[in-house]
C-alpha cells in the first residue's frame, strides 16, 4: 500500500470524470482522457463508478483513485457512500478509494470518521478521506486514513462559503495530520498547483480545468464578455 501512495508524491492526479449528458460521457472517453494525462506526466487518475475505473484500469498503468457517487434520498454524503460501493470500487480495481468523510450522517448510520474505521475494518485498502474542515481532516487521520484530500471544501453546507481554492485549509492540515495531504477542488491554473505544492501538498488533482471541455471554453466565453466564471 505505501508504495502506492508514494507513486504519488509531488505529482498531478487527473480526475477523469464526466456526468450522463455532457458531451465527453462514456468510459472509452475517460480511459482516452486517462492516456492523455500518462502521456503529460500524470502520476495518477481518479475515476467515477466501475466501468470508468475498469476501462481506465486496463488503459494506463496509473495508480487510479476510485469513487462512486450516488445521491441517495435523505442523505448528503454521495461519493463512495456505503460498504457496497466501497466493495464495487475495490472489485473494479481501484488502487485506492476516496470517501465522504465529512461530519455527516451517511447512509448505512455512520458519521465521516466512523465509516473510515469500518472501511479499515473490512478492507485491506488505501483509504483517501475527502473533507470540507481541519476537524475532519484530524478525525479521518485519527480513524486511520492513509491520505487526507481537501475535495469536499466549500462544497458542505457549513464551509460553502469558504475560499476557493482553500489553500489555508491546507497549511493547517498539512501541519496537523502526519499522513499525505492532498489538494482538490478548484485548481484551475499551474501557478495554484504549484502553490499547493510549496505549502505542502503531497499531490495535486485537477478535474473540470482539465477533462471538462464545456466549463473550459465556458471560461473564454465569459471571460472574454468580462463576465466571472464560477464552477
Amino acid at each position: 500500500m505505501k508504495e502506492v501512495i508514494e507513486r504519488l508524491k509531488g505529482g498531478l492526479i487527473v480526475s477523469c470524470q464526466a456526468y450522463p449528458g455532457d458531451a465527453m460521457y462514456g468510459s472509452n472517453i475517460m480511459s482516452a482522457f486517462a492516456r492523455a494525462s500518462l502521456e503529460a506526466g500524470a502520476v495518477g487518475i481518479r475515476a467515477n463508478g466501475t466501468e470508468d475505473i475498469k476501462a481506465i484500469k486496463s488503459t494506463v498503468p496509473l495508480p487510479v483513485i476510485g469513487i462512486y457517487k450516488e445521491k441517495i434520498t435523505g442523505y448528503e454524503p454521495y461519493i463512495t457512500p456505503t460498504i457496497r460501493h466501497i466493495q464495487m470500487v475495490i472489485t473494479a480495481g481501484a488502487d485506492i478509494v476516496a470517501v465522504d468523510a465529512t461530519r455527516r450522517l451517511h447512509p448505512e448510520g455512520f458519521m465521516g470518521d466512523e465509516f473510515i474505521k469500518e472501511i479499515k475494518r473490512r478492507f485491506d485498502i488505501v483509504v483517501m478521506a475527502d473533507i470540507s474542515t481541519l476537524e475532519e481532516g484530524i478525525l479521518a487521520y485519527q480513524a486511520g486514513a492513509d491520505l487526507i484530500s481537501t475535495t469536499l471544501s466549500g462544497y458542505t453546507e457549513y464551509t460553502k462559503d469558504a475560499k476557493r481554492p482553500n489553500f489555508e485549509l491546507l497549511k493547517n492540515l498539512v501541519k496537523e495530520v502526519p499522513v499525505p495531504v492532498v489538494m482538490e477542488g478548484n485548481i484551475w491554473r499551474p501557478e495554484e498547483a504549484r502553490y499547493a505544492l510549496d505549502l505542502g501538498a503531497y499531490a495535486v488533482v485537477v478535474g473540470s480545468a482539465i477533462t471538462r471541455p464545456q466549463l473550459i471554453a465556458r471560461r473564454f466565453v465569459l471571460g472574454m464578455k468580462g463576465l466571472p466564471f464560477f464552477e
